[in-house]
């Protein structure tokens, strides 16, 4: 039983892990579109440009707001 624990996480935990690291990290960042960054992520994810997009989108700063 103990030597399914020693397995799960490399073969289930560490690549859900990076699939959902620009999420991981958007959410990390507080950043203002982390659920569109997950969203793009979840559906997107699977294909390497939609993980790079969203993963650039999670790590660019955000623009302050400017109100007038």
């Amino acid at each position: 039983m103990i030597l399914g624990h020693l397995f799960f996480f490399p073969l289930l935990g560490f690549p859900l892990l990076m699939y959902f690291l620009p999420s991981i990290i958007a959410l990390a960042r507080s950043k203002r579109d982390t659920l569109a960054i997950f969203l793009l992520n979840l559906f997107l994810g699977w294909s390497v440009i939609g993980w790079i997009v969203a993963l650039v989108w999670a790590a660019k700063s955000d623009v302050a707001v400017v109100a007038r």
